[in-house]
């Protein structure tokens, strides 16, 4: 991969506070959100080729609902790491799943993780609120072993989600398959297959 330009680090640091102050008045209430979408994350973690042994990183855990499923993907001698900018999603996370997976309090843009360990980086919900979408694919790929994989997941297709806000879907937007395949190219992801349903948007890619 190319060396990517100096980040504004000002613009950086806004961004994050932003995201932080976002999440942390919504923590309790978060998973009221979607009651019922335990299913749906079930069934992408299994679309996903997680086996047991390996090692996963939860990108985003927020509460954590997925570590529990991720955790039974990968058995006891898989490791799981949730991680979340948000201290308030965290604790909750740890207060239900802490048996399920370690938590790190940390920026998905600058992971303190050595290069290639993970097997799967699974972001539920998570690349819209990347503080820069490319620096956080790039550091997602480096630390994801050569041939390891990325699941961006949410509950619900992006119509679907627009239609629950109350808003039309955009040009721009960022999720799209036009925009979302040639950044993951240009940020160390081979893009594997994409789909956008009513239930389901499941974006898959591989480490290049």
């Amino acid at each position: 991969m190319d060396t990517p330009p100096p980040p504004d680090t000002a613009a950086h640091a806004r961004e994050l506070a932003d995201t932080r102050a976002f999440f942390a008045e919504r923590a309790t209430t978060w998973d009221s959100k979607y009651p019922d979408d335990g299913p749906r994350y079930a069934a992408a973690i299994a679309d996903t080729g997680l086996a047991a042994g390996q090692f996963v990183i939860d990108a985003g855990c927020g509460t954590g609902r997925a570590l529990p499923l991720l955790r039974a993907a990968v058995g006891p001698d898989g490791t799981v790491l949730g991680v979340d900018l948000t201290p308030e999603m965290l604790e909750r996370a740890a207060a239900a799943h802490r048996a399920d997976a370690a938590l790190l309090l940390a920026d998905c843009t600058r992971l303190p993780l050595p290069d290639a360990v993970a097997d799967l980086v699974f972001g539920a919900g998570l690349v819209s609120h990347l503080p820069g979408p490319a620096a956080g694919l790039r550091e997602l790929a480096r630390v994801t072993r050569p041939g390891g994989r990325l699941a961006l997941f949410h509950p619900l297709g992006r119509a679907a989600l627009a239609a629950r806000k109350g808003r039309p879907l955009t040009p721009d937007d960022l999720r799209a398959r036009e925009h979302l395949f040639p950044l993951l190219a240009a940020n160390g992801w081979t893009p594997l297959s994409y789909t956008d349903e009513p239930a389901r948007y499941l974006v898959l890619a591989e480490r290049s």
